[in-house]
């Protein structure tokens, strides 16, 4: 039995991570891409973009689907989707075919996302899921700074396509494992009608959101319709029997705090992995491999960490832990914001990391747990695309906002914006700890998992 639990867990952490891998080869890999596909500027921005729009877009109809037709059904589905638009992205040869198989790779990723947390919470309980969440938030964790590390393998040694190309295999072998491993859990046996409206607005107002962000014009019109959209998707799921998105989720005190921690925080995060590869590259003279690699010790010490993330849980509690985790974190982005061309790497950028390091591997899967915690089992799926909803939105929104308030005060040759940009990051797992204390460690320094 243990060897089938650890086959179920595998299938999971791998699916997840596939999902966080290829933007960071996209990332890495960008100028080479441009060069093969003789990509615009503008063009090669909606190489990312394409994706994360559609990935947004769909994540929480991706987690209802789930919920309403069997949760082991879609998440098949969504590997094919994924797999298809990973080959489709590899046989590419010009703007308008990447940025359309980076679109649709995005939908499968939508759908692994939620339904892969939605699959844990089925086949873990008690102290189990508390240690298959550890495993999933350690993902999380790393899968971006290790994308950074791999995709830089792929640009310097490989070629992107590769990384790519290697999705369909590893796809292909998931889905057989899920044949044989996974169990069909479906939540809702009676056989629920999808909300085709609510899914039609939330995929929209979101779309519009990102575009809003990410975009090259009518950016406050796209805002304002995400606005006016995401106004008339509550006000209708208020109103009808059976939401796709049920508003109740947001009556626990302790999961809105949850919400935007998580808000806060990937926010934090998604800007330093922006930001920090570039400054190696520009400032130091890094490689994009010795750029993925200056990521190391953040990635080796979150990962340790994480391995004793859940005897600390059941000793400490989880809110406490996940208030240690992001003031670690604070301290680590303060140390960061200081940085200067003199220190070099190691004084400048590898202690940070290994402080940063200490900090998200303590709070990774505790901000999961709260994110999740409580919610009914026929709504895993809607749970999980909400969680992960907050976490794309959150690291686009603050992201966005931090480089536009920071970039103008910059000057040629110096990095001036980059300091201020990683104290703004500071700022946000600042809000994020006074949020814990108020929303979250009142009441729950311990979480029980009882479903």
């Amino acid at each position: 039995m243990k060897k089938k639990i650890d086959v179920i867990l595998l299938i999971i952490l791998v699916s997840y991570f596939m999902t966080l891998l290829d933007n960071s080869i996209v990332f890495t890999g960008s100028l080479k891409i441009a060069e093969d596909l003789h990509l615009s500027e503008v063009a090669l921005t909606w190489v990312s973009n394409a994706y994360t729009l559609t990935y947004a877009g769909f994540l929480l109809l991706g987690g209802k689907l789930g919920d309403n037709f069997g949760r082991k059904r879609i998440y098949q589905i969504g590997l094919i989707i994924f797999a298809l638009g990973s080959l489709l992205t590899g046989l590419s040869t010009n703007a308008d075919l990447i940025i359309g198989a980076r679109a649709f790779q995005g939908i499968g990723s939508a759908i692994l996302a939620p339904t892969t947390l939605a699959l844990l919470m089925d086949n873990y309980q008690g102290k189990a899921r508390i240690k298959a969440i550890g495993a999933y938030g350690t993902t999380a964790g790393i899968g971006a700074s290790l994308g950074l590390v791999i995709g830089g393998l792929f640009a310097s040694l490989l070629t992107w396509l590769d990384g790519f190309y290697l999705n369909v295999p590893i796809s292909i072998l998931l889905f057989v494992l899920s044949v044989f491993y996974l169990k069909e859990s479906k939540a809702n046996k009676n056989d629920e009608k999808l909300d085709i409206v609510g899914a039609f607005l939330s995929v929209l107002s979101l779309s519009f959101l990102v575009f809003a962000l990410v975009g090259h014009f009518y950016s406050f019109t796209f805002a304002l319709g995400a606005l006016i959209l995401l106004v008339g998707f509550v006000i209708y799921e208020g109103k009808i029997k059976s939401p796709m998105m049920p508003l109740h989720l947001f009556n626990d005190r302790g999961r809105v705090g949850a919400f935007l921690v998580l808000f806060s925080f990937f926010g934090a995060m998604l800007t330093m992995w922006y930001l920090v590869p570039q400054i190696l590259q520009l400032e130091l003279g890094f490689t994009p491999l010795q750029a993925g690699l200056g990521f190391f010790p953040l990635t080796l010490v979150n990962f340790v960490v994480a391995l004793f993330v859940a005897p600390l849980t059941h000793k400490y509690g989880n809110a406490r832990l996940l208030l240690a985790g992001l003031l670690i974190t604070a301290l680590g982005l303060l140390y960061l914001s200081s940085f200067t061309k003199s220190e070099g790497y190691w004084l400048g950028i590898g202690l940070p990391m290994l402080i940063l390091g200490l900090g998200q591997g303590l709070c990774f899967s505790p901000m999961t747990v709260a994110g999740i915690e409580r919610v009914n089992a026929n709504e895993a799926g809607i749970g999980s695309g909400l969680v992960n909803m907050i976490r794309t939105t959150g690291g686009a929104l603050v992201m966005s906002f931090v480089i536009s308030q920071t970039q103008k005060h910059a000057q040629v040759g110096q990095i001036t914006h980059f300091g201020l940009a990683i104290f703004l990051t500071f700022g946000c797992l600042i809000f994020a700890s006074i949020i814990t204390l108020i929303f979250i460690l009142p009441g729950r320094e311990h979480y029980a998992f009882k479903a």
